[in-house]
């Protein structure tokens, strides 16, 4: 198990990080104690560093895209921001580089001291993994950046290193990850003992994510080779998918509850864990509290993307009835909809048991984030459900995806896979993603594929990604950023901004833009620039 005790935690940090430079000097004398990395427990330790990087919860960069608004502007989605003298991206993904980098170079200290090849093989898939990982996070927001494959000295010259092109940092992405799959142990082998630890899959699904960013992002920004990354991309998936280790979790809504946790649920491939219980309160978060209290509210494109129970948009289907109320909203709605948006009668807080309407003082776009409810935990104030980092669900969408973008189409046979099993899960009763239902009521394949994936992961973090990779955030990121519409039981305690057909306005277009000359990457921070002559700021920043 990854030990979560307080003491280990800070003791592995400072293993990890003797230095508060940036990329990334470590004096050698530092780490030269020749008692250390010489046992496997040694490396476990070490790498167990890796897995308190996770992201944590709650899950709050949706606000950045069209999917989410907070309790207020947020600077990233509206395009008001300036670079800054730091930024954790920045800092933190070389901060696990630098560990990544450790661990690889002294695990031979262990082979010497006797640790079979295999059991130091994991711990070195794992710090590989971690460290494929962490150039994927530098790579979405800044492009190219500084490759930095081994531990640095003070005066090393690397400090100086200019950014690698993005062709380089991709391909040292793929490198570690091929290696890490040979190494790590399948998510059967790690069983319910080593449950949470990197596995085989976790290092296939990552190298699919890498590949569909990069291949989509290629091809609709006009540069690279996008068929290479696709292809990888839809292999790398297809392999997850060939490899018996995962399936479905029987219920989308407790995918993000208790019952969804642990060695049984198969749907996990990587996840933040928490603690188990007050009595054994090691790790928790407070994510319904945070989401109750406004800091991502659904949007009125979310709800919007979310299809009738026939299969077909809110304006094209039959089963739609302008809705009087708000439990109106979700009649007839892919049920998914409720499990992530809460809905009259739905259990609450301890000081309103049962879900009303969404309180305008907090939820401003009328919406209410569901994620993670649990009413006991609200009351202990603390909770300790875990968050799914990356599920099968996303790896039956990168295939579909990948599919369709190789060659302009996808095979029913293709759709049944991979799209069709999540519609099943969500209800039986939809029906499935053809090509001749499509054809059949004006769809689009491609638009429909991306509606998927909106919906599937709705409100886990990767809507601003997609945007981004898709090269339409400067067609959805500078509109009005709408709401419910304002209901008569919303009352008038709190008159919000409202459109002439009587929808909520949270953010008005004109404070919005997204300059696609600059925005598509992010300013490396200020700091960084001056401690490194050779390290360039992207475009127009």
């Amino acid at each position: 198990m990854i030990p979560k005790n307080k003491t280990i935690v800070v003791l592995l940090f400072l293993i990890a990080t003797l230095t508060s430079c940036d990329v990334d000097r470590v004096p050698e004398t530092s780490l030269s104690d020749p008692s250390f990395w010489t046992s496997e427990n040694d490396l476990k330790l070490a790498a167990n560093y890796f897995y308190t990087r996770l992201p944590t919860l709650p899950v709050t960069n949706d606000v950045w895209s069209d999917d989410a608004y907070g309790n207020g502007p947020n600077a990233i989605s509206e395009g008001s921001r300036i670079p800054g003298a730091t930024d954790g991206n920045y800092n933190n993904n070389y901060t696990t580089i630098r560990a990544a980098n450790n661990i690889i170079e002294k695990s031979s200290r262990a082979l010497a001291a006797g640790v079979t090849v295999e059991r130091v093989n994991w711990y070195v898939a794992e710090a590989e993994y971690f460290r494929a990982w962490s150039y994927y996070q530098l790579l979405q927001r800044y492009g190219g950046v500084p490759l930095i494959l081994k531990t640095l000295a003070e005066n090393a010259p690397e400090l100086q290193t200019a950014q690698a092109t993005r062709e380089e940092i991709v391909a040292a992405i793929y490198t570690d990850l091929d290696n890490a799959i040979l190494k790590l142990r399948t998510t059967t082998q790690l069983g319910s003992a080593d449950y949470g630890r990197v596995s085989k899959t976790a290092a296939l699904t990552l190298k699919a994510q890498v590949a569909l960013f990069e291949g989509t992002r290629s091809k609709f920004h006009g540069y690279g080779d996008p068929a290479k990354h696709l292809l990888i991309a839809k292999n790398a998936s297809k392999q997850v998918m060939l490899s018996g280790e995962h399936s479905l979790f029987k219920n989308y809504f407790q995918l993000l509850q208790y019952e969804g946790e642990g060695f049984a649920n198969k749907e996990n491939i990587l996840v933040k864990q928490y603690g188990k219980s007050v009595s054994e309160s090691t790790l928790s978060h407070v994510a319904q509290r945070n989401l109750e209290t406004g800091v991502s509210n659904p949007t009125k494109a979310l709800a919007d993307s979310y299809l009738m129970i026939d299969g077909l948009p809110t304006n094209q289907s039959p089963l739609y009835v302008m809705p009087t109320k708000t439990s109106e909203v979700f009649k007839n709605r892919d049920p998914r909809m409720g499990d992530r948006f809460f809905k009259t009668g739905d259990v609450y807080i301890g000081t309103a048991p049962l879900f009303t309407v969404p309180p305008l003082s907090f939820v401003k776009t009328g919406f209410a984030n569901r994620c993670y409810a649990n009413i006991t935990d609200w009351t202990n104030q603390r909770s300790y459900i875990d968050m799914p980092i990356t599920r099968y669900a996303e790896v039956l969408l990168i295939y579909a995806e990948a599919t369709y973008e190789l060659n302009g189409t996808i095979s029913d046979a293709d759709l049944n896979l991979s799209i069709n099993l999540l519609r099943q899960r969500a209800s039986v009763n939809m029906p499935k993603l053809t090509n001749a239902f499509v054809a059949a009521n004006g769809l689009n394949m491609r638009n429909e594929i991306r509606r998927e994936r909106r919906v599937e992961l709705a409100l886990e973090g990767f809507r601003y990604w997609d945007l981004i990779r898709w090269k339409t955030a400067e067609i959805e990121l500078p509109k009005n950023v709408l709401g419910s519409y304002f209901f008569a039981e919303f009352g008038t305690s709190v008159i919000p901004l409202l459109t002439p057909d009587n929808y909520i306005i949270a953010q008005k277009a004109s404070v919005r833009k997204f300059d696609p000359s600059r925005d598509y990457l992010w300013p490396f921070p200020v700091n960084e620039l001056a401690l490194n002559q050779n390290l360039k700021q992207n475009p127009n920043w």
